[in-house]
């Protein structure tokens, strides 16, 4: 029953990952869906960000503008800090609930946590393993230029406000490197799955 964390800065190939592992019979918890999940319209979470950060950073009808609220944190990292703060403690109780329950339905599951701020939460949860999704910080730039629509400088500033390369792989017990082929990414896949189901 091993549980997996899964991270890797923005554009690094991460949900790819993540989805050639649920492929392979692995249990993913998104820890993305969980922050949306718990920032949905009538939640506590969502009314803290608001008092937080302005009324302004809500829709119309009463969703949260992730827009508005990225364009007042990135780039600031006291204010991502706070918001943080705010929503990591709604997703580690939801995510912990998620991973009990894949357990119960299968004793011998493979849990893999898609979990993008690892690094930035500190979290010193006692992981069978730790997976970092890598590709160099250029690449994720281009990525997110020709992929995502942004701008060089909008590109530079999110892959800027996550943590260093260097303080993720520090955390990893195995790096994914995304830089290659997508053969090359299904091989190291193919061998991570090989390490964790045997475990399982």
């Amino acid at each position: 029953m091993p549980l997996v964390a899964l991270t890797g800065g923005i554009a690094s190939g991460k949900s790819t990952i993540a989805a050639l592992l649920a492929d392979r019979g692995a249990v993913v918890v998104d820890a993305d869906a969980i922050v949306r999940e718990v920032q949905a319209p009538g939640s506590e979470v969502l009314s803290a960000i608001a008092r937080e950060f302005g009324d302004d950073v809500l829709r119309a009808d009463g969703s949260l503008d992730r827009a508005a609220l990225g364009a007042r944190v990135f780039g600031h990292p006291d204010r991502l800090a706070v918001l943080n703060a705010l929503v990591h403690p709604a997703v580690r109780a939801t995510s912990e609930r998620r991973f009990a329950e894949a357990f119960a339905r299968d004793a011998g599951a493979v849990v893999v946590y898609d979990v993008p701020l690892l690094a930035e939460a500190r979290r010193g949860d006692a992981w069978d393993l730790i997976v970092v999704a890598h590709a160099a910080e250029a690449v994720r730039v281009q990525r997110l230029i020709h992929l995502r629509g942004l701008t060089e400088d909008d590109a530079r500033a999110r892959v800027g406000s996550q943590v260093s390369d260097e303080e993720r792989l520090a955390l990893a017990d195995v790096v994914v490197d995304t830089s290659g082929t997508m053969d090359d990414t299904h091989r190291q896949v193919d061998e991570l799955w090989a390490r964790v189901s045997s475990a399982s």
